[in-house]
C-alpha cells in the first residue's frame, strides 16, 4: 500500500489553569470533535490549549493507527517533509500549531532567541526542553485582547513622574532610551510583594484624568488582580509599560523572539517555531517566575506600537478561487493560511514546498486531495504532504487554518 500523503490527525489537549473551563473552551470543543480519541470533556476542569503538531510534550497522532505524527514522519521524511524542511529546517515538522482558549492572562513572558534558548537548554534541558528560538502569531478566532510590545517611550515616561511610581525610575531623565525602559521594567519585577501591592493600591486612586490616554489602567487593574492578587508585579509592567491591544476575528499578531507579551482573553489559532522554551516573569506563583534579570537582559524592543505587533492579511498566490489569505510573518518555518467559504462555494489551492497541518475551526465541507475525499468537519485535523494540491468545497460553509511552510 503506498504511503499516505494526506491524513487525519487527533490533537492533545493540556489543562493550564487560564485556561476556560468545560464546554466554555474551543480548545476541548474542537478536540472533542475528532472522532474515536475517547475525549470527553468534564465541566469543572480548564483547558487552555490544543497542541497538533510533533513536539513531544502533547503530540498529534495519526488517527487511524494512533502514531504519534514524529514517528510517522521521520519514517518517511522525503515524501512527508520534503527537501526543504531537511536541508534547511532540521528535518522535523518546523512548526507546532495550537488552539488556545483563554479565560485569564497568561504569564508574562518572552521566548529566548536561538543563542540564548541554546545556552538554557545546555544548562538545564529539563526546563529549556530544545535549543530553538519561538517566534509566533496568533490569529483571532473571537475577540482577543492582549498585552504585546512597548508602548512608545513618550507615552511611558510621563507616568514614572506619578508620585507612587518615581521610585522605579529613580534618576528621572529628561529623555527616555530603551535602557532606561529595561532597567524600569527590571526594577518592577524585582520589587518585594508589600512595596507592589502598595503601588498598585495607590495607583488605582489616581484620577483617571492624570493618567490621560493610559486612564483604562484604572479599568484594568482591579479585572487582573482578581486573577492573580494585588502583589503580582507583571500587572504594574503589563499596564504601565505594554500595549493593551483589542483585536477582532481574523486579526493577527506577531510576536518576535525576545518579545514581551501577555495574551489576556479569547480563543486564537497559534503558531510557533517548533519549541516549548520560554522565560516567565508575572501573572504565575512567583515558584514559576524566572530571574528577573536574565527576563530584562534578554528583552529587545522591536515593538514600540500597536502597528508592530499587528499582523495584516494578504491575498494568499496559493489561491485559484480567491478564498484564502495567508498571516506571512518575517521568519523562515511557516506562513498561516485562512480560507472562507460560503455556502456552495470551493477554493483550490496550489501545492506548498513543505508540509501543512490544517484544521477546521467552523463549518463542514470535503476536501479532494491525494486522489481521495476528505471529510471536514469543526475541530477537524488533516496533515498534507509537499506537492499536493487540495480542493475544498462546502455546501454550508467551512473556516480552515493551515500552517505551510
Amino acid at each position: 500500500m503506498p504511503d499516505q500523503l494526506v491524513f487525519q490527525l487527533s490533537g492533545t489537549c493540556n489543562n493550564y489553569p487560564w485556561g476556560k473551563k468545560g464546554k466554555q473552551s474551543l480548545a476541548a470543543q474542537l478536540c472533542a470533535q475528532t472522532p474515536g480519541t475517547g475525549f470527553q470533556i468534564k465541566d469543572d476542569e480548564p483547558y487552555s490549549e490544543m497542541w497538533f503538531g510533533d513536539y513531544p510534550d502533547y503530540p498529534a497522532r495519526k488517527l487511524d493507527t494512533g502514531e504519534p505524527l514524529a514517528e510517522v514522519l521521520q519514517r518517511n521524511k522525503e515524501k512527508l517533509l520534503g527537501k526543504k524542511v531537511i536541508e534547511k529546517l532540521g528535518s522535523q515538522l518546523p512548526y507546532l500549531p495550537k488552539i488556545l482558549s483563554i479565560a485569564k492572562a497568561l504569564p508574562l513572558q518572552l521566548h529566548p532567541n536561538k543563542e540564548l534558548a541554546r545556552k538554557l537548554h545546555e544548562k538545564d534541558p529539563n526546563s529549556f526542553t530544545d535549543p530553538n528560538h519561538k517566534p509566533e502569531i496568533a490569529v483571532a478566532l473571537s475577540k482577543f485582547e492582549v498585552f504585546a510590545g512597548f508602548k512608545p517611550l513618550d507615552e511611558i515616561a510621563p507616568l514614572f513622574k506619578l508620585e507612587p511610581l518615581r521610585q522605579f525610575n529613580p534618576e528621572q531623565p529628561d529623555k527616555w532610551t530603551d535602557e532606561t525602559l529595561r532597567n524600569v521594567t527590571k526594577n518592577l519585577l524585582k520589587s518585594d510583594l508589600e512595596t507592589v501591592k502598595k503601588v498598585q493600591r495607590e495607583l488605582s486612586n489616581i484620577p483617571k484624568d492624570q493618567l490621560g490616554d493610559a486612564a483604562y489602567i484604572l479599568d484594568l487593574l482591579p479585572r487582573l488582580q482578581g486573577q492573580y492578587g494585588p502583589e503580582d508585579a507583571g500587572s504594574l509592567v503589563a499596564l504601565l509599560c505594554m500595549n493593551f491591544l483589542v483585536f477582532n476575528p481574523g486579526d493577527a499578531i506577531w510576536i518576535p523572539a525576545d518579545g514581551i507579551h501577555a495574551y489576556l482573553a479569547g480563543d486564537i489559532v497559534e503558531c510557533m517555531a517548533r519549541s516549548n522554551n520560554v522565560l516567565n516573569a508575572g501573572f504565575c506563583p512567583p515558584g514559576d517566575r524566572h530571574n528577573a534579570d536574565t527576563f530584562a537582559n534578554t528583552l529587545t524592543f522591536k515593538a514600540h506600537s500597536k502597528d508592530d505587533v499587528y499582523l495584516p492579511s494578504q491575498k494568499s498566490n496559493k489561491s485559484k478561487n480567491g478564498k484564502t489569505v495567508v498571516y506571512r510573518p518575517p521568519m523562515s518555518e511557516f506562513d498561516m493560511l485562512k480560507t472562507d467559504l460560503g455556502a456552495g462555494e470551493s477554493e483550490e489551492l496550489t501545492p506548498s514546498e513543505g508540509p501543512g497541518v490544517m484544521i477546521v475551526t467552523s463549518g463542514k465541507g470535503v476536501m479532494h486531495a491525494d486522489g481521495a475525499d476528505h471529510t471536514l468537519k469543526e475541530g477537524f485535523i488533516y496533515f498534507i504532504a509537499p506537492g499536493v494540491p487540495v480542493k475544498f468545497e462546502s455546501q454550508e460553509g467551512v473556516q480552515i487554518h493551515m500552517a505551510v511552510v
